[in-house]
This record gives structure tokens, C-alpha cells and sequence, in this order.
């Protein structure tokens, strides 16, 4: 797995996004689905970020400090300050928000629970022993 496993979940999560619009339209009303809705954009965007930072920062050539930087400040106080607003809207339930906050964390697990129950990362025996050479 590598950074294209979190692009990946990024799509997986905004397409969970889109199918969950219209039934929560339907089942939950406009505000709680707004809510869920704002919230999962703002997490996909939050870790978009993050994955650019670290592309910036942990690399062979060495980092990249003034893009990190200006990363950085996008990130910690926009990204955060709207976050924060977003939790002073009164229509939005907190219980919401946070659904779609925490919602691409549940993608990213159930995406490793079935990478694991499939064994698409499984690490070879290592314990065998090896033919033809000395023991």
C-alpha cells in the first residue's frame, strides 16, 4: 500500500458521498444530510492535505519547505477555521458533522479489513527453508 491506497479511499468515500445524498435527502431531511455532506468534503479535503505534506516533507531529495509551508498555512488555519464554522451552524447537528468528518476514516478501515481478508498484502513465508544453500 502507498499514497495511491489514500487516493484511492478519497474517490471510494466521494462516490459513498453522491449515493448517500438522494436517500439522505429522502429518509433525513435537507439540514442532517447538508451536515453529512459538508462534513465528508471537509474530510476528504483535510486529508488531501495531508497527503500533499507529506509528499512534501518525507521525500529522497529532501523536502520541499516553501510549498510545505504554504501548505501549511492553507491547511491549519482555513481548513480549521472553516471546520469551526461549520460546527457554529445551527441547523447542523455536531452528531452529524461528525459523521461525515469520521466517515472516510471508515472507508479507509473497511478498504484494509478487505485487503487483509483478501491477502492482497500477504508477506511471504519467510520461515521456509532455503534450498540449496548452507544451514
Amino acid at each position: 500500500m502507498g499514497l495511491e491506497f489514500i487516493a484511492r479511499s478519497l474517490r471510494t468515500y466521494g462516490i459513498v458521498l453522491l449515493i448517500f445524498l438522494p436517500f439522505g435527502l429522502y429518509y433525513f431531511g435537507v439540514y442532517p444530510t447538508l451536515a453529512v455532506l459538508s462534513g465528508g468534503v471537509w474530510g476528504i479535503l483535510n486529508l488531501m492535505f495531508i497527503t500533499a505534506l507529506v509528499r512534501l516533507t518525507i521525500r529522497p531529495g529532501g523536502a520541499d519547505a516553501g510549498r510545505a509551508i504554504a501548505i501549511g498555512l492553507i491547511k491549519f488555519p482555513l481548513l480549521y477555521a472553516a471546520g469551526f464554522f461549520l460546527l457554529k451552524v445551527e441547523q447542523f447537528s455536531p452528531v452529524h458533522l461528525l459523521i461525515g468528518f469520521g466517515g472516510i476514516m471508515g472507508i479507509i478501515v473497511l478498504k484494509v479489513l478487505g485487503r487483509l481478508a483478501l491477502g492482497l498484502d500477504a508477506i511471504p513465508n519467510s520461515n521456509k527453508p532455503v534450498q540449496g544453500g548452507a544451514h
